[in-house]
């Protein structure tokens, strides 16, 4: 198919894109596959991807035959409409899964103008974010390092370039490429295995192939980045900085955990399940709900009562009931990843065990990102469901490793983690449990943890950073009661420090504040900030302020903890 150069983004477009995307995967689909490492080292992200893309092309070309010869051609927003749907129906795997859903984005904001045929540079600028932004919440715990950091950086460059479709999607292709080249220190799995994130590198090529739709110029070809393979330009992975991005720096620290973000490893669930969903919305968010319970890797992308799900769990029999009882699933495919399928070539070898890993319960999404991108395997704490000492277990085996670090995180499961660790310690494993009662003295401890070091050593240096950390909370009480500060009403905050109520107070700002300066009162270096979903927007910011002003010395570092169960969790050290 000769390419056209063309200034606007129209029905021809989306046919040639398509065409040139589908192309571009096919001659990259074994480097891919060599490189997928994450979130499972199954060897078919490429081929994912291709057949996620071939889906999309076929119902592309299927509109532009109902035209037939003479007809005319679709709009623009029936070729986008018909890519979308295309995508979601022949999703495969997590990759193809969050592809389907970065077109769908996409899509919707092309299709915006209804009998429109066609837009220009700033409503592609506008279609790159949506897509990024709507492939991220279909992911149910998103982790930088992955496609979706790659996305992310693609519509950040676009939105910083002006000019017509040609100029955008170079920026966007320019952006998505130095992002990939970073992604093995964003993620620790990738730069123990010395390659990219297999994901993004086939966005890479997506997106290549939407420049030379638009400029009639082949982008050139990178091969995989791996350790042994040569890699040009933004490709090297040597270029990568060793850091983690979102302002995570301070817990840079990598685990010899050979697992992916959400737990998901050789050693983690053991099945993929996807399938095709008829539901309403409501029903959807139940079963994310329910899912996200039952296991790892979850994506649901999708809408208007058409959904393609996708998870990886040990019982795949729970994961279709959930969707009986969400709707109508079908089209329903089980993969077991211990077996391997066609793209695999049979059982995997065993893997060879790391030599450390650090092992932590954490009480919200937010932070279970945050310490997986420091490589630790996690075991979220959701409020009111404190994990069982067995669910520790199964967390130390999925670690894979030979010297295991324990960080509970929670002064009430330290007895449970010490049952978990004398039970991995009967199967020859090594576990050190450090009583960290906060989840902001385990990120002190994270930070200074170093799997190079001697084990005892290495306990030794986690042990003194989270002891040297005070922590507090700031929560709501439900009900009137004694507490060390006095009669508490329900509905009052409360400002608790080392565990005791130390504060208690009508408004949520004013509390912190207090309690962060009776913290502070003992000296400190460095503020910790863990913001829950149902703080108010402004706390961090007016907490930052204060450090500021009234502690000149001290450094201020704020995450996003998600449902925590508190509004806000401090740590000064």
């Amino acid at each position: 198919m000769a390419q056209v150069p063309q200034t606007f983004f129209d029905a021809l477009a989306v046919r040639t894109w398509c065409g040139l995307a589908l192309g571009a995967l096919g001659r990259a689909r074994e480097e891919i596959d060599a490189i997928n490492v994450y979130p499972v080292a199954d060897g078919d992200t490429g081929t994912n991807l291709y057949l996620t893309l071939e889906s999309a092309a076929t119902a592309v070309e299927a509109v532009f035959a109902g035209y037939g010869t003479g007809a005319g051609e679709p709009s623009l927003a029936d070729a986008v409409h018909a890519m979308a749907h295309g995508a979601l129906i022949g999703a495969r795997g997590n990759s193809g899964t969050i592809l389907a859903q970065l077109l769908r984005g996409m899509s919707q904001v092309l299709a915006q103008g209804g009998d429109a045929s066609h837009i220009d540079g700033a409503g592609l600028r506008l279609a790159l974010r949506r897509a990024a932004d709507s492939a991220r919440q279909a992911v149910a715990h998103p982790v930088e390092g992955t496609v979706l950091t790659v996305a992310s950086a693609a519509a950040e460059a676009a939105e910083e370039t002006e000019g017509d479709c040609g100029a955008v999607a170079r920026a966007a292709y320019e952006g998505a490429r130095k992002a990939l080249a970073a992604t093995p220190g964003q993620l620790a799995v990738l730069g123990r295995a010395g390659v990219v994130d297999a994901g993004g590198r086939g966005l890479v090529a997506v997106l290549g192939a939407l420049v030379e739709a638009f400029t009639g110029e082949a982008v050139q070809e990178a091969p995989a980045a791996r350790a042994g393979l040569a890699a040009p330009q933004a490709m090297v992975v040597g270029e990568a900085p060793d850091a983690v991005s979102g302002g995570h720096a301070r817990v840079a620290a990598v685990c010899d955990a050979d697992l992916c973000a959400d737990g998901t490893g050789a050693g983690g669930p053991a099945y993929e399940v996807i399938y095709l969903l008829e539901a309403g919305d409501t029903a959807v968010a139940r079963l994310r709900e329910r899912l996200d319970a039952l296991g790892d890797s979850l994506v649901v992308v999708g809408g208007d009562g058409l959904w393609n799900v996708h998870v990886h769990v040990d019982d795949a029999g729970a994961a279709v009931e959930a969707g009986v009882e969400a709707g109508r699933p079908y089209r329903i495919r089980i993969t077991h990843f211990g077996i391997g399928d066609v793209h695999t070539g049979g059982e995997r070898p065993p893997r060879e065990r790391a030599e450390r890993a650090v092992v932590a319960v954490v009480p919200g999404e937010g932070l279970a990102g945050l310490y997986a991108e420091a490589g630790a395997t996690t075991v979220l704490a959701r409020p009111g469901e404190p994990p069982a000492s067995g669910e520790l277990v199964q967390a130390v085996r999925r670690a894979h490793a030979r010297e295991v670090v324990l960080l509970p995180n929670d002064a009430e499961l330290r007895h449970t983690a010490a049952a978990a660790a004398e039970q991995a310690r009967t199967e020859g494993i090594r576990v050190a449990l450090i009583p960290t009662r906060s989840a902001v003295q385990g990120i002190a401890a994270l930070a200074v943890h170093e799997p190079g070091r001697r084990f005892d050593e290495d306990v030794v240096q986690m042990t003194a950073a989270a002891g040297a950390t005070r922590y507090a909370e700031v929560v709501v009480a439900e009900r009137q009661s004694w507490t060390t500060a006095g009669i508490c009403q329900a509905g009052d905050v409360l400002g608790l420090i080392d565990g005791d109520v130390a504060v208690i107070g009508p408004d949520v700002t004013a509390t912190a504040a207090t309690v962060l300066d009776r913290m502070l009162q003992a000296g400190g270096e460095l503020v910790t900030l863990v913001v829950g979903d149902g703080a108010p927007e402004a706390v961090a910011e007016h907490l930052e302020a204060r450090v500021r002003e009234s502690y000149l010395a001290v450094d201020t570092m704020v995450y996003r903890g998600g449902r925590q169960g508190t509004l806000l969790l401090i740590g000064v050290e």
